[in-house]
């Protein structure tokens, strides 16, 4: 095993114990609000077509259809360009449950009485008699002068919107995500836009062998620096980037390339902006938010959805739906699933697996309805979806059906997984890191729920935190990289570890695999928006592809091991094989070897001592991927020209074994 790692064919079985929890009580109440939506509102199909009747909406013979829900208005109406900006000539009508709504008649010849690309504000006059002008709820397209701090409304209804060439792509087996953000998907200093990634990106994440993107940041958020997680317009795809339409051809292209298209959706708070956010929408402190200390997180300075809601319900759930029919997203990753699980949303919280931690009156029980209803309504309307939940509690049975009391979600993301690559690294020196304890954070978790393995994701790039790449190597990242320079130990240990960090875990840590863009041939800094703190500097605020195309620099040669990787996921498909079958993880020779997908994984992670005619539990051989091979920076020990045969030797309780030779990673003390 040089370098540590290795790949080979093999012949193996094993079985699977399967378990299932079934949570009665939760299923009850989401039953009884799914029957109350469908005897109040016509079906949840109906309910979470909203968007198409709620905001402002065009009818086929050019009459405009607006419809909000303030229940602290005292009056609505509508301003803009189309009324030369009268706050009073356009009044809503109040309708029942704090409703209300307005039709504008076609002008002469059918003609659109708010043209496209012209600007709106919904008026709000507040129960102390305040007019407020606010951006609807329900806005598709939201746009920021530069030389005004808030965005603006503006009315999208192109004569001609995209038409989709392409179909989705059918429900992945494997799912290998390329987490990606669109703005600073460039090497250049800018805010990238949907237009370079559809030419620029995606050819690269399908060369990579990435079948699936996970799109950041896409919904429109007024801070930028915020990565997308402080949403201001939850219907609004992002203009910063580009048009509706742009993200439209986008999507469109990834699926003509068999590339399955996620959204990074945030329901789990919303941004505090008035002027162009959901808060005070209608003057009030609620609304679509709990009041009070319950309606404010702490920690991200945000606000929190009443779940319970009738109206919030209508409007996430149709946000949802937005997003899958109209840009044919392919599902979705809930983000902050944590914080909607429990009234302590998982503030100053140790999660050690004890049961008690997941059932009680923490649990905020309207949250996981609202979660299990939204998967409800995905897999009924829309089976071929996709969702992930990010959850770092652990709670059971989130990734098991509805119909047996579960959440709902497909996946949950194996977070500490790369908590453990971090402390291991920033803790221990290489004679000291423990097999067992590896082996473990990579299996432990819930069998017949799927996960997500990942060494690292957005989350360790951000500034203030470090790369695997950029804590193996530091400093030495900016000098050292070099071909023409001498491979100095600190590289050569970097290189071999990041390349076995990440095929151990994309081997044994889940059902599918995840990787934030730039990371996989480990980019050399980290990731800082622009902001007042750095002068407002796009110079972190990028990712330089550019690197691995420089035949002179280091950083190829992890590219190209990761896409070897996932191009033998495809060819062999171990995330969608059973869980593997560990057969060694020695502590005082460092070597760790399982079995998946008929094939055996070798890892010798000792820092100084290599192993002639190391026995393994195996009954035929062909070396298919080898880290120490030149291509990937390697030293090129191992011979693959043979092909080896085993002997009726029993080792780790199987039949057959024979020998191999397991080479040593460079070793390199702090």
């Amino acid at each position: 095993v040089a370098s540590g790692a290795a790949v080979c064919k093999c012949q193996t079985g094993f079985s699977v114990l399967t378990c299932c929890t079934v949570n009665f009580s939760m299923y009850s109440l989401f039953y009884n609000r799914l029957k109350n939506i469908e005897e109040n509102e016509g079906g949840l199909d109906k309910f979470s077509k909203s968007y198409k009747t709620f905001g402002v909406n065009q009818f086929v013979d050019g009459g405009i259809y607006c419809k909000e829900w303030a229940p602290g208005a005292e009056a609505v109406f509508l301003a803009g360009d189309f009324n030369g900006w009268n706050p009073f000539s356009h009044p809503y009508k109040k309708m029942e449950y704090g409703k209300w709504e307005l039709f504008i008649p076609p002008g002469q010849d059918g003609y659109p009485p708010v043209p496209h690309g012209s600007k709106l504000k919904v008026v709000i006059r507040a129960q102390n008699g305040e007019l407020l002008y606010r951006i609807s709820p329900w806005a598709r397209y939201v746009v920021r002068d530069e030389d005004k701090v808030n965005y603006d409304w503006v009315h999208w209804n192109p004569p001609q919107s995209y038409i989709h060439k392409h179909p989705s792509p059918k429900r992945l087996k494997s799912l290998r995500i390329y987490e990606s953000h669109v703005g600073i998907a460039s090497p250049e200093g800018k805010v990238a836009s949907y237009k370079n990634f559809t030419y620029n990106v995606l050819p690269r994440i399908k060369d990579l062998g990435y079948n699936c993107v996970q799109l950041m940041a896409i919904m429109e958020h007024a801070y930028y620096a915020s990565f997308g997680y402080q949403v201001t317009s939850f219907f609004a795809a992002s203009s910063r980037y580009g048009t509706p339409d742009d993200l439209k051809e986008m999507i469109d292209v990834a699926h003509s390339m068999g590339i399955t298209v996620l959204l990074d959706v945030v329901h789990s708070h919303a941004s505090k902006n008035s002027e162009d956010g959901l808060n005070k929408f209608d003057g009030t402190d609620s609304c679509f938010f709990h009041s009070g200390h319950r309606g404010n997180h702490q920690l991200w300075d945000s606000r929190l959805f009443d779940y319970a809601n009738w109206e919030v319900l209508r409007f996430l759930l149709s946000n949802l739906r937005m997003w899958i029919e109209d840009y044919r997203f392919d599902g979705f990753r809930f983000d902050g699933v944590t914080s909607m699980l429990y009234h302590h949303h998982g503030i100053g919280t140790g999660f050690s697996g004890d049961y008690n931690e997941y059932f009680g009156l923490h649990v905020d029980e309207d949250a996981l309805c609202y979660l299990m209803l939204a998967n409800h309504m995905i897999k009924f309307l829309h089976p071929e979806c996709i969702t992930i939940a990010e959850d770092v509690s652990g709670m059971p049975a989130l990734c098991r059906p509805v119909a047996e009391g579960g959440g709902g979600f497909d996946y949950r993301l194996a977070m500490a997984i790369p908590d453990k690559w971090i402390q291991i690294i920033k803790e221990l020196k290489d004679e000291d890191w423990n097999m067992g304890n590896i082996v473990h954070t990579l299996t432990n978790r819930r069998y017949e729920e799927k996960y997500i393995a990942y060494a690292e994701s957005h989350d360790q790039a951000l500034v203030g935190d470090k790369t695997l790449a950029f804590r193996l190597m530091d400093a030495e990242m900016y000098t050292n990289m070099s071909v023409l320079s001498p491979l100095t130990p600190v590289i050569d240990r970097g290189i071999q570890l990041h390349k076995m960090i990440r095929l151990i875990t994309h081997a044994l840590g889940g059902e599918s695999y995840l990787n934030f863009m730039g990371n996989e041939f480990g980019h050399p800094e980290w990731l800082d928006f622009p902001r007042r703190g750095n002068n407002e500097s796009y110079h972190y605020a990028r990712r330089q592809f550019n690197l691995t195309e420089d035949h002179l620099l280091r950083y190829r040669f992890l590219n190209a091991f990761d896409r070897d990787m996932n191009k033998w996921e495809e060819k062999f498909g171990w995330l969608a094989s059973p869980p593997a079958y560990v057969s060694e993880k020695h502590e005082s020779n460092k070597v760790i070897a399982f079995e998946r997908a008929g094939l055996i994984f070798i890892f010798n992670f000792h820092p100084y001592q290599s192993y002639v005619d190391y026995r393994v539990v195996i009954f035929k051989y062909e070396i298919l991927l080898d880290s120490d091979a030149a291509e990937y920076g390697g030293h090129q020990r191992l011979d693959h020209s043979t092909e080896y045969f085993s002997e009726e030797y029993p080792h780790n309780y199987r039949p057959n074994s024979l020998m191999v030779m397991a080479q040593n990673i460079p070793c390199q003390h702090a």
